[in-house]
């Protein structure tokens, strides 16, 4: 790369922070690694940030929370690092704004290639950030936008104002404007947000679309994305698009 990516590691126990350390930087990242959610939260407020490994279970906050308060002025891609293994607890970390859930214990190598992926899609569309258009991001072809909503730096925005969607958020949604005419199923979905289709993990989906719904209401779109009961979910035009 370039340049080098900055990865924020908050977590409190040594051993872990200082193995995946060595697999980052031994693969060209810059590290900053900090054992409470205070000092990380403090680091990110101040600095530009690639990708936050946080762990759920800090010694002064709890990592959900903490993941709370950086949405409310950030959109970089959040790893949740954890030794919970309940699925209520992936769905509510993916829920509040995190892009990935890996438990405890872990292959830093698997680690590794996770951030590598939450990384490498903006970086290689980086040149059309600022453009108005819905983006494919497995193609990265253009199309012209839909309804009222236009993607901008990896967003939409409804009325000049943005929606705030994570980065999972705005790849589910680019899916299903760029598909508008067909239903998507839900390991489609997790494909285009870059997860690995499981069981476990198809009915984050509905989460996500939750979410989705939640930040299209003020603007009477909550209603754009369908649900096609036992298949999936599709966009439906508005008759004026």
């Amino acid at each position: 790369m370039s340049a080098k990516a900055t990865i924020v590691i908050i977590e409190d126990e040594p051993a872990i922070a200082d193995n995946l350390i060595h697999v980052l930087e031994m693969d060209g990242f810059n590290v900053c690694w900090f054992a409470t959610g205070e000092q990380g939260l403090a680091y990110i407020a101040d600095n530009a940030v690639d990708l936050v490994v946080l762990d759920v279970g800090l010694p002064d906050v709890n990592g959900f929370e903490l993941c709370k308060t950086i949405r409310e002025f950030s959109d970089v891609a959040i790893i949740f690092l954890t030794a919970r293994n309940d699925e209520i607890d992936r769905v509510v970390g993916l829920e509040i704004g995190a892009d990935d859930y890996v438990t405890k214990p872990f292959s830093p190598r698997e680690m590794l290639a996770r951030i590598k992926l939450r990384i490498k899609k903006p970086t290689l569309l980086a040149a059309t950030q600022g453009a108005v258009s819905v983006i494919d991001l497995k193609s990265q072809s253009t199309q012209p936008s839909t309804d009222r909503l236009t993607s901008v730096n990896f967003d939409f925005c409804v009325d000049g104002k943005m929606l705030g969607l994570t980065a999972v958020e705005f790849k589910i949604l680019d899916k299903l404007i760029s598909h508008s005419a067909n239903v998507l199923s839900r390991e489609q979905l997790l494909i285009a947000a870059d997860i690995a289709p499981s069981a476990s993990y198809e009915r984050n989906i509905d989460s996500h679309i939750k979410a989705i719904r939640q930040k299209l209401k003020p603007f009477a779109l909550a209603d754009s994305i369908q649900t096609k009961r036992g298949f999936g979910y599709f966009y439906k035009q508005s008759p004026t698009s």
